[in-house]
């Protein structure tokens, strides 16, 4: 049986190519991946540190006395991004500190609010109020982002899923039951046939969860490996069950 599917993929190389190319392409899918769970690290870790500002604040700290005090008590991403700044800001202004690590994080909530941490100073704002107001502000929207975010991600996995496994193992285990190849039935373009639509169908499958989840192009990484998933499943299956 292990030679008959060696044989049936050396036979066809169109699979062939998508695995591999599913392959190198998931090599590409992964560094966006990395870097969204960073950022949303970040953004999550992001209202804590507001409101221990604010609090320092309170206490009669200065602001960058308060940052100091956030990056040492902060062990994640966003304390190590705090160290760097404060680094930075003994070789340059305090206020170029605080663009570069807005930058740095690569995140649109912490380059706000930067942006309005600066603005608060230069208007001599009561920034311990503002800092506390952000902080209620953003973990009201990172909580709200990570329950659409979990459940679309669930009807996105069950989307892939369905079409590129269930779906082809469901077909092939009828095929494979009700035509096998050892009672003589031949369904060589039949199985191409629909060889072809798994892929297809496992390609519009990614790219619908993709839209779904706001990230279309990070999901395309992904679609030649969903493909070859699909269409092996479905060569093997009827194989394996068909004979």
């Amino acid at each position: 049986m292990l030679f008959s599917i060696l044989e049936m993929f050396r036979n066809d190389p169109l699979l062939l190519f998508i695995i591999t190319l599913g392959v190198a392409c998931s090599l590409g899918g992964i560094p966006p991946i990395l870097e969204r769970v960073r950022r949303r690290g970040i953004e999550n870790d992001l209202p804590a540190m507001l409101e221990a500002l604010s609090d320092s604040l309170g206490a009669g700290l200065g602001l960058q006395q308060a940052m100091m005090a956030e990056a040492d008590r902060n062990t994640g991403t966003l304390g190590k991004l705090l160290r760097e700044t404060l680094a930075e800001s003994h070789a340059s202004s305090f206020d170029a500190a605080l663009a570069s690590f807005a930058t740095k994080s690569r995140s649109a909530q912490v380059q706000r609010v930067m942006h309005l941490m600066s603005t608060a100073i230069e208007q001599d704002a009561p920034l311990q109020n503002i800092l506390a107001d952000m902080s209620r502000d953003y973990e009201r929207l990172n909580d709200l982002m990570n329950r659409r975010e979990s459940d679309l991600m669930g009807r996105s996995i069950l989307i892939i899923m369905f079409v590129s496994v269930g779906l082809p193992f469901l077909i092939a285990f009828i095929v494979g039951l009700f035509a096998p190849r050892t009672q003589g039935f031949q369904l060589e373009s039949f199985n191409t046939s629909f060889t072809l639509f798994f892929g297809a169908a496992s390609f519009v499958a990614i790219s619908v969860s993709g839209r779904m989840l706001g990230r279309m192009r990070s999901a395309l990484w992904w679609a030649p490996l969903w493909m070859a998933v699909s269409m092996s499943i479905y060569h093997v299956g009827v194989l394996v069950i068909g004979g």
